[in-house]
């Protein structure tokens, strides 16, 4: 039985939630450490976009476990000349990718091919950035039970120049589609890249995120819904202070293993860049993607300005920015330690999907030297008995914990002094105290954890059983 707590954008979590440092949130103070990013390590091509119905300018892809616990890619087909069409491929693992002879849609005469949706008219262009999710409100009803925003036209339209507008979309089973509105639904935006949605189970609304133009900059705009059909006027995303970057896609979304903290990983355009490297390959602009977090859905932190992704060393993905190095929508829990996160390459030749590594809420660390140095977190409360850290260190390094309440005094029996020293590399290692590991009385109570390390790297704490 697939339990919800590895569904992606699901409303259900496992008691033991874990708190990330992906920012700055639950961090007081911290000297002689950093935060550190970790890239996805990247493994091998998860699929080649190579059939006749697909073509150079396949993408905009977005991954799911679907309502029976196989993993699901959706993605754009076509392009240039040939109509763009949504696809859909399988697997069990993540890893091994099939696309399934559905029969539905004709293309060059037959109908063997994977091809879900076509849009419902040429005025329309739904199936351009088509981008499903499984839909985790306990109220959607069984034939509803996938959504999806697409583009179509404003109407009536807003300008002579502005009349592209999003569309919803509904399925039973995210093959067959219907529309749910004739009429669009929001059209206050751009749209021209991947606009997502999703139902947020904590705030208990449909969100999308939808690109727009700013002062000449790509940039985001939110709206919500209580029932996918009346929308919100869109508002600007905050992401602080700096020079803004071209956020070309967004690709926002709950961490399932949290929802209430958003984690985003845009496609970050530079246009103005027209040749790479020493041989000066002339391209349309450079592409990378980055890593961007919120608490509220509105304001989100960029501690990251350095890149989530890079092209890498294919001359290939540093070229047609269009589309190379530009993150699917979702992330898949493939092991019982790993996440895998996946992204377009060879945009404009054979397009395909590569497949990324992480270890399990392993975007960002509290890096410790092998000087060491600690860090204080901000209160925090303590929902179980046993703390629970994911963290790595050297065979030299370690980890100590102090616990100290609310105000920051040291609790009685759980001091620094009293703390065993932690090394190793696991994603769920138990901390003790000289008088075991319970924590006792603190459960229900908000606490302030002080980590003092070495050559070692925390990930996330946990509190559990």
């Amino acid at each position: 039985m697939l339990t919800a707590a590895i569904l992606w954008g699901l409303t259900a979590v496992t008691a033991e939630r874990p708190i990330l440092f992906v920012d700055g949130h639950s961090i007081h103070k911290m000297e002689g450490v950093s935060l550190r990013l970790h890239s996805p390590e990247p493994r091998e091509i998860a699929l080649r976009f190579d059939a006749p119905w697909e073509g150079k300018e396949s993408g905009y892809v977005t991954v799911m476990r679907d309502h029976e616990g196989r993993f699901r890619m959706y993605y754009r087909g076509g392009g240039e000349r040939s109509r763009e069409v949504a696809c859909v491929a399988f697997s069990d693992d993540g890893i091994v990718w099939t696309k399934p002879n559905l029969g539905l849609f004709d293309h060059a005469g037959s109908k063997a091919n994977n091809i879900i949706f076509v849009g419902r008219r040429p005025s329309y262009w739904e199936t351009h950035n088509f981008t499903p999710f499984l839909d985790a409100n306990p109220d959607a009803p069984p034939e509803s039970r996938y959504k999806a925003v697409g583009l179509g036209r404003a109407y009536p339209p807003v300008t002579s120049d502005r009349q592209k507008a999003l569309v919803t979309l509904a399925s039973p089973d995210g093959i067959r589609w219907r529309a749910l509105s004739e009429k669009a639904v929001i059209w206050d935006g751009s749209f021209d890249s991947q606009n997502v949605a999703f139902w947020d189970a904590v705030r208990r609304e449909y969100v999308c995120c939808l690109r727009a133009g700013r002062d000449g900059i790509r940039s985001v705009k939110r709206a919500t819904s209580k029932d996918f059909l009346t929308w919100t006027t869109p508002e600007w995303l905050d992401f602080g202070p700096g020079e803004p970057e071209h956020f070309y896609t967004n690709a926002i979304a709950p961490y399932f293993r949290d929802p209430s903290l958003y984690l985003g990983f845009p496609m970050r355009f530079i246009p103005e860049r027209k040749a790479v490297g020493s041989t000066k390959r002339p391209t349309d602009g450079t592409s990378d993607a980055v890593m961007i977090s919120s608490r509220d859905g509105l304001r989100f932190d960029r501690t990251f300005r350095e890149a989530f992704i890079r092209p890498g060393l294919s001359p290939h993905n540093w070229g047609d920015a269009h589309g190379n190095n530009t993150p699917a929508w979702g992330i898949l829990q493939t092991g019982p330690e790993e996440l895998s996160i996946y992204w377009s390459e060879n945009y404009g030749g054979v397009p395909h999907v590569r497949r990324g590594v992480l270890r399990l809420d392993g975007f960002v660390s509290i890096h410790a030297p092998a000087k060491g140095g600690e860090m204080v977190t901000n209160p925090i409360r303590c929902t179980g008995p046993i703390l629970k850290l994911n963290y790595s260190t050297s065979a030299a390094g370690g980890i100590r914990c102090e616990v100290l309440d609310a105000a920051g005094k040291p609790v009685k029996g759980l001091t620094l002094s009293d703390s065993i020293e932690l090394f190793g590399d696991e994603i769920t290692g138990a901390l003790a105290w000289k008088n075991g590991t319970n924590l006792g009385a603190l459960t229900g109570r908000d606490i302030r954890l002080r980590f003092v390390m070495h050559d070692a790297d925390l990930y996330a704490v946990t509190f559990g059983e």
